[in-house]
């Protein structure tokens, strides 16, 4: 009988950690607006509002003004890194060309890939600590954290096998999703973590962790995590996703949602 509770009790031990690792993480819907954008790239704690629209031009939105930079010789904005609301970069793929902005969104650099030597032909682009830029160079398939201001290259990553799907950062940490496999690095350019792309599209973070999207579905990865856990959340289109510490924004093309991110 004394090794039937014990085994019991080893049994009830066992169930209660399992429990307690999967834990569900869920998504409750706070607000929504009716927005119509080209799209979105940025959302901050004060709800500041980075957004394009459909004649190219980037809009810094507050609850009292809107402000626009635009630059029509460029074209269409292919992606915006506005984590530091004081250096904002705008990269223009089709012209190989990054402008760096001012919180006032005035013009204070611009980085023509095409004029520097040797010649770089990027298709990533995210900010990085100081005046470093994150580019991946399409020729060479690999990751150059690049000084605008000297024109020099601090590191270099070892190349990467398969397609690119998105690249963030930001001052400690650089996110890299090809088809293959996820990729952490941290500011000084070494492999901190690699993970299995089990069919992830995109990626969003905050501080304190990760978001990815496969179909219309995201999923969650901790800081330092390995296991990446399903968000359970409304069935919608997911045209956009954003995260701002527990807050996920999620952008259908008409409608902007916040929801609110819990852990039972």
């Amino acid at each position: 009988m004394q090794k039937l509770v014990y085994l019991f009790f080893l049994f009830s031990l066992f169930c209660f950690s399992q429990e307690k690792t999967q834990q569900r993480i869920t998504a409750t819907l706070k607000d929504s607006i009716k927005i119509e954008t080209k799209a979105i790239f940025g959302i901050d704690n004060f709800g500041t509002l980075y957004y394009t629209t459909e004649n190219n031009s980037f809009n810094k939105k507050t609850k009292d003004t809107t402000i626009t930079y635009a630059n029509f010789q460029l074209g269409e904005i292919t992606s915006a890194n506005t984590f530091n609301p004081l250096k904002i970069s705008l990269f223009y793929k089709d012209f190989n060309t990054v402008i760096i902005l001012d919180n006032r969104l005035a013009e204070i650099s611009k980085v023509d890939f095409n004029t520097i030597h040797p010649y770089k032909s990027v298709s990533f682009v995210s900010s990085g600590f100081d005046n470093s830029l994150w580019i991946f160079n399409q020729d060479y398939q690999y990751l150059e954290l690049y000084d605008y201001k000297t024109n020099k290259i601090k590191l270099k990553t070892v190349p990467v096998q398969s397609i690119v799907l998105d690249l963030k950062s930001d001052y400690n940490y650089c996110y890299l999703l090809t088809e293959n496999f996820l990729y952490i690095y941290n500011y000084f350019g070494s492999l901190i973590q690699k993970i299995e792309n089990t069919g992830y599209e995109r990626l969003a973070f905050s501080k304190a962790y990760l978001l990815l999207k496969k179909a219309e579905k995201l999923y969650f990865l901790e800081k330092n995590g390995s296991k990446i856990k399903p968000i359970q959340h409304p069935k919608m289109l997911i045209k956009q996703f954003l995260v701002t510490n527990e807050t996920v924004y999620i952008y259908d093309q008409e409608i902007l949602r916040e929801y609110q991110l819990k852990t039972e």
